[in-house]
C-alpha cells in the first residue's frame, strides 16, 4: 500500500504525484495537460465549495452562470487583460466536422464552417460578464451587483502537474460592481478575509494575507490582494485571490449608472476566485510519507470502523456496532464501516491511512465484551483505548482536537521556515537552506525584483497586510525602503 510511496525528503514532486494517483484523488487523462478528478478527490472538493458558497451566500453573494465561449472582440477589449492570457488561450475557429474523402472512417475539420469571429475558451470570465452587465446596470439601484460563478476555465499549460496547474480547472469567480471606490475595495478586502478564513479554519492552513507587487498583480486589476501558503518543501504556494478593478473594465465595456444626483458614472469592479489548486495545497501543506493527512473538516470519510472478526462473527458484530454508527452518524460525523471480506485488516488499516481517514476504530467481539474499542488518529499515529459508552462524544472531541493540531504543525512550520534578512547574502543563504519565507526590504521598483527574479527564482509573494512599516535598505540595491516584503520561490 502506502510503504512504496517516494519519500518527501528524496523527492518531493514525485511523492506528491504519486500521492495523488494512489490516494484516489485525480489522474492524467486521455487530454493531454488535462486531468480527471476521481470520485474521493472530487468529494473533498464538493465539502470545500458547500462551505465557500455558504460563506459567499452569507456576504450577500448570488451564483450565476455565464458561457464558456468569449468573442475575440469582447476579450480584447480590456487590453491589458486581453495581452496578460493571450499566451494560454485556447481558440475556437470552426463548427463543423466532416467525414475525410482521404481518409476513409476518420473526420476532418470543414473548410466552409469558419466562424466569422473567433471564439476564446474563456481563461477568465471578465470579458463575458463586464459585456453582459452593462445590460444589468442602469441605475444606483441596481448596484451593488454580487455575482459568483463555479465553472472551469482553460489555460493552455505546457507544464502541468495534477491540481496545481492544469490546462483545464474548476474554480469559482466572483464578479462584483459598485457604486464608488470605497465600496469596491472593502469588497475586495472582504473576501480576502473571507478566503483566509476558510484556509486557516477549515483547511488547517496558515496564510499570509498581503497585496501583490506591480509585476505580480492580474492583468486589468489597479490591485490583487492574496494569501499565500507554504507547502512543506518550502515553496509558497498562492492559495486564492481578489482584485481591485477599479473602472478598467467598466470603461472597456461602457457600464454606468445614474447617480442619486441624476449623474452618469463608471462603475467600480472586483473579482476574486479560488480553484482546486486549493487541493494541492491541501495534500502539500499535511501529508507524510505514509499518505494523505486530512484536516476532519474537509475529509470525506471522517471515521472509519474496521471489525476484527472470526468466521460466522461479521453479522453479530455489525449489529453490536451500530448503535456505536449512528450515535456518530447522528452527530454529523461522516462513517464508512469497513466490512469487506476480501481484505484483511492490516490491508484496510494502511488503505485508510494513505487516504488520511481522521479516526480509526478497530473492534472485535472481545473489545466490545470489555466495553472498550481501539481508536487510532491519522495526524500523531496515535492509539488509545477508549471506553464504548462514551466513544460518540469521544470521537467528536478527537476530531476537533486533530484539526487544530494539524494547523499548529502547519503554522509552526511557517514559523520556523520564515526568515528575516538585512543583506543580499543572507537571503541567498536562506532560499538555499531550508527555503520558506524570506522577509526582506526591497526598493519597490519592478527592475529589481525582476532581477532577484532572474539570480534566484524567488518572487514577491505579497506585500503582507500586518507588516509594519520599517525603514530600512533594499537588499539588492541599497535604495531606501519602507518596508519588509515576504519572498519565496514557489508554485
Amino acid at each position: 500500500m502506502s510503504k512504496s510511496l517516494p519519500k518527501r525528503s528524496e523527492d518531493y514532486s514525485l511523492w506528491y504525484n504519486e500521492l495523488v494517483k494512489r490516494a484516489g484523488l485525480a489522474e492524467n487523462s486521455a487530454v493531454r495537460g488535462c486531468m480527471v478528478i476521481k470520485p474521493y478527490g472530487y468529494a473533498i472538493w464538493e465539502k470545500m465549495q458547500r462551505q465557500l458558497d455558504d460563506m459567499f451566500k452569507r456576504t450577500g453573494h448570488q451564483n450565476a452562470y455565464f458561457p464558456l465561449f468569449v468573442p475575440k472582440s469582447l476579450f480584447e477589449a480590456e487590453e491589458k487583460n486581453a495581452e496578460g492570457f493571450a499566451k494560454e488561450c485556447a481558440v475556437v475557429t470552426h463548427y463543423r466536422l466532416q467525414n475525410d474523402p482521404d481518409r476513409p472512417g476518420k473526420l476532418r475539420v470543414d473548410p466552409n464552417a469558419k466562424l466569422e469571429e473567433e471564439l476564446i475558451v474563456r481563461p477568465t470570465s471578465e470579458a463575458i460578464i463586464w459585456s453582459t452587465y452593462k445590460g444589468w446596470i442602469q441605475s444606483y439601484r441596481d448596484l451593488p451587483l454580487l455575482i459568483n460563478q463555479w465553472a472551469n476555465v482553460v489555460r493552455w499549460e505546457m507544464r502541468t502537474r495534477l491540481f496545481l496547474r492544469t490546462a483545464e480547472f474548476l474554480w469559482q469567480e466572483g464578479h462584483t460592481a459598485h457604486a464608488t471606490a470605497e465600496e469596491a475595495v472593502a469588497e475586495t478586502r472582504q473576501m480576502l478575509e473571507v478566503y483566509a478564513q476558510f484556509a486557516e479554519e477549515w483547511m488547517a492552513l496558515p496564510v499570509v494575507k498581503g497585496v501583490k507587487s506591480e509585476n505580480e498583480r492580474f492583468a486589468g486589476a489597479l490591485d490583487t490582494y492574496c494569501i499565500e501558503g507554504l507547502m512543506q518543501d518550502g515553496k509558497a504556494l498562492q492559495a486564492g485571490t481578489s482584485h481591485f478593478l477599479g473602472q478598467n473594465f467598466a470603461k472597456a465595456f461602457d457600464v454606468q449608472f445614474t447617480n442619486k444626483e441624476g449623474q452618469l458614472e463608471h462603475v467600480w469592479g472586483t473579482s476574486w476566485g479560488v480553484s482546486t489548486r486549493l487541493m494541492g495545497a491541501l495534500v502539500m501543506a499535511h501529508s507524510d510519507d505514509e499518505g494523505l493527512v486530512l484536516p476532519p473538516k474537509l475529509a470525506p470519510i471522517q471515521v472509519v470502523i474496521v471489525p476484527i472478526y472470526k468466521a460466522g462473527q461479521l453479522e453479530e458484530l455489525k449489529e453490536r456496532i451500530r448503535p456505536m454508527q449512528m450515535g456518530l452518524l447522528e452527530r454529523g460525523i461522516s462513517v464508512k464501516f469497513d466490512d469487506r471480506d476480501t481484505e484483511r485488516p492490516g490491508y484496510k488499516f494502511a488503505e485508510w491511512e494513505l487516504k488520511g481517514v481522521p479516526v480509526r476504530i478497530a473492534v472485535g467481539m472481545r473489545d466490545l465484551d470489555n466495553g472498550t474499542v481501539e481508536v487510532a488518529r491519522r495526524d500523531t499515529k496515535e492509539k488509545m483505548n477508549l471506553p464504548l459508552a462514551d466513544i460518540v462524544n469521544s470521537v467528536d472531541q478527537l476530531l476537533s482536537a486533530i484539526q487544530a493540531n494539524i494547523y499548529n504543525r502547519a503554522l509552526n512550520f511557517r514559523e520556523t521556515h520564515t526568515t528575516r534578512v538585512d543583506t543580499y547574502e543572507e537571503f541567498k543563504q536562506a532560499l538555499e537552506g531550508e527555503g520558506g519565507f524570506v522577509v526582506a526590504h526591497w526598493d519597490g521598483t519592478p527592475e529589481t525584483e525582476e532581477r532577484i527574479k532572474e539570480e534566484t527564482k524567488a518572487t514577491i509573494r505579497c506585500i503582507a497586510l500586518n507588516e509594519p512599516d520599517e525603514d530600512g535598505t533594499c537588499i539588492l540595491t541599497g535604495q531606501p525602503s519602507k518596508r519588509r516584503v515576504y519572498f519565496a520561490r514557489a508554485y
